[in-house]
């Protein structure tokens, strides 16, 4: 089988959240020896692109989006070892929360799912996460990158506590911002590095960001 044939069924094993199918595909191209980090941009990553165009057009939901989310994990789980010996580790960290007063959840998960899926590092606060929460678990996880996202208007000023507090502490972390209410006017307003109005804006965001 050509490695490209193999990164063909990661792809798709991803598009359809197939897991036997990823389990296959994966184990073939740690045999095939393609290196990791094509396996995760040229075959897993593409899946989930395609995954995230689908979701924003409405094709697909937020359950399909999750499964495919966990797809990807099986694959990441088996590429672990060779993750650990230095062949081609997560692209990095990014701290993800919903932001202080707000409760909504759905776009966030999304994110979490489309940045797990392009091979990166998530954690995820949940809803109701302050600025010192995003600080310390970027501390704590030595993050690259905080997202915020906000879903009610009333929320938007604690995105710009976060940014303030990055400020404040000379932090390096680079802040970046979604959510029904946000814009990049709203954005560039408070001084955030980056706004993704979708889910599938988020990985380029973060890549430039972290590259």
């Amino acid at each position: 089988m050509s490695n490209e044939a193999i990164l063909a069924d990661l792809q798709k094993s991803v598009e359809t959240w197939d897991i036997k199918l990823v389990q296959s595909a994966t184990q073939a191209a740690i045999d095939a020896k393609i290196p990791v980090g094509t396996i995760i941009s040229d075959g897993l990553g593409k899946g989930m692109e395609k995954v995230g165009e689908m979701f924003d057009k409405a094709e697909i939901y937020l359950p399909q989006v999750v499964a495919a989310s966990k797809t990807m994990e099986v694959a990441l789980k088996l590429l672990e070892p060779l993750m650990q010996s230095g062949e081609g580790s997560l692209r990095g960290t990014v701290i993800m929360g919903t932001v202080e007063g707000d409760i909504h959840e759905i776009g966030k998960n999304v994110c979490c799912a489309m940045l797990r899926g392009a091979g990166y590092n998530v954690i995820d606060l949940g809803p109701d996460a302050s600025a010192m929460d995003f600080m310390d678990a970027a501390e704590e996880n030595d993050a690259q990158v905080v997202g915020g996202s906000a879903l009610m208007t009333t929320t938007l000023e604690s995105q710009r506590e976060i940014v303030e507090t990055i400020k404040e502490m000379d932090a390096p972390y680079k802040a970046i911002f979604g959510g029904a209410p946000c814009s990049q006017e709203w954005c560039d307003e408070i001084g955030a590095d980056g706004y993704s109005e979708t889910a599938n804006e988020i990985i380029e965001l973060v890549n430039k960001l972290v590259a």
